[in-house]
């Protein structure tokens, strides 16, 4: 079975506001092991609506309208599917009587435009809404030969999520075989997307019941594996093998096989080997230690360190001989090694990182161009630099070299 997810709202379609409901009603399909196909963000226009409705019923097999069930001339949601299904909709008079009941019990007076929530889809059973006015609808019907299933949910979230787990999900699994779905992501870093895909697609393409998608951006290409079985451990023995196929091809280049981020992965490491960071930054302005810091419990291995931004700094903060930056300049291998081992031993950590390079937009040079950064790290018995080029804007340049940085701690903690 397949579904569909509509989010009704002209709200949605500007920079302001965005979908979340999507993403429970997602996890909780999959709960039963039903697939989201589709999804569909429309303004409140009844034209869009109601060609967006047809398509949808006509290619899935459960069609879940999110919003549009208010009382206000942009609620055009009921108006829409049952234009698009060419079936009635009608006032029903006891769900008037129940709203005239709720606004009387709090001494308040109801607005006549209140009883257009009101109106059923012919055929429709009408879902309690017990968090606010606008009744759901639920529609069991057939749409060109075919047997369809179509909710009409409320938009706010609190409504819909109460709602799905009250009357919407005790539905679904009565009509549903047993079936879940499984999943795992895995995460390459600091390999190409097409490289890493040379070498993964001849393993999960030997696995067509698994699913498998590959995104890559920013330093990482990440494997999401999914797949469909009668029980959450056949599906969980499916992903699991190609999962593990792929690691094996891959090797230590897979830093996380259950969606882990590489700064969880470099705390962890750091916490099981008893070791302490610390950082000194230049063109990554403190971006390698704002990742490491975003994961609780980084305090227990990272001390800290410096952005040292300014040549100056970089001798007051990090020690580094004005000499070597005339020498061989700020942007070099010796400064990057220097400013490891030196932070290393300022903050009496074990690994120490250096960083320093060019982000842009200037600032390059023919002989050391925008994008050229050097990577050191320090652990007192070796060091490792490493020189890259990354291409791109100033933020891209950024977050490339800080995931490189990472992932050089990653491998020399390993």
């Amino acid at each position: 079975m397949i579904a569909e997810i509509i989010a009704i709202g002209s709200e949605m379609l500007t920079p302001y506001r965005q979908d979340t409901n999507s993403l429970f009603l997602t996890e909780r399909l999959n709960e039963l092991g039903i697939s989201v196909a589709f999804k569909t963000v429309v303004g409140d226009n009844l034209d869009h609506l109601i060609s967006v409705a047809r398509t949808a019923v006509g290619r899935a097999d459960l069609v879940i309208f999110m919003g549009g069930l208010g009382p206000t001339k942009d609620d055009l949601t009921r108006e829409a599917v049952a234009a698009a299904l060419a079936i009635e909709l009608k006032r029903d008079n006891n769900l008037v009587t129940e709203l005239y009941k709720r606004f009387a019990e709090r001494r308040l007076q109801m607005p006549e435009n209140n009883t257009q929530q009101c109106d059923v889809l012919a055929g429709a059973v009408v879902l309690t809404n017990t968090k606010g006015t606008a009744p759901g609808q639920w529609l069991e019907t057939e749409f060109e030969g075919k047997a369809r299933m179509v909710a009409l949910l409320p938009g706010p979230p609190h409504e819909l999520h109460t709602m799905w787990d009250t009357e919407i999900m005790p539905r679904l699994r009565e009509k549903m075989p047993p079936a879940a779905i499984a999943t795992r992501v895995l995460k390459v870093a600091m390999m190409g997307e097409s490289a890493v895909d040379l070498r993964a697609a001849p393993i999960y393409k030997k696995y067509p019941n698994v699913e498998t998608t590959v995104l890559a951006g920013q330093g990482q290409v990440e494997f999401h594996l999914r797949a469909t079985a009668a029980t959450k451990q056949e599906a969980q023995a499916e992903v699991d093998r190609v999962a593990d196929e792929l690691e094996d091809e891959l090797g230590d280049a897979v830093f996380s096989s259950h969606g882990e981020s590489l700064e969880e992965i470099v705390s962890y490491y750091l916490q099981m080997r008893n070791a302490k960071l610390a950082v000194a930054e230049s063109c990554t302005g403190g971006l390698v230690a704002e990742r490491i810091t975003s994961v609780a419990g980084s305090s227990r291995s990272f001390l800290g360190g410096a952005v040292v931004y300014s040549n100056d700094l970089k001798t007051l903060f990090a020690d580094i001989p004005p000499l070597m930056i005339e020498a061989h300049g700020a942007v070099s291998r010796e400064v990057a090694v220097a400013l490891a081992e030196n932070i290393r031993e300022l903050c009496s950590a074990d690994i120490g990182v250096g960083v320093t390079g060019i982000a842009g937009p200037g600032g390059g040079t023919e002989e050391k161009p925008v994008g050229l950064v050097y990577v050191a790290v320090s652990n007192g018995h070796k060091n490792e630099v490493v020189q890259r080029r990354f291409f791109g804007d100033r933020e891209r340049v950024r977050r490339w070299a800080s995931q490189l940085a990472l992932d050089m701690v990653r491998r020399m903690l390993m």
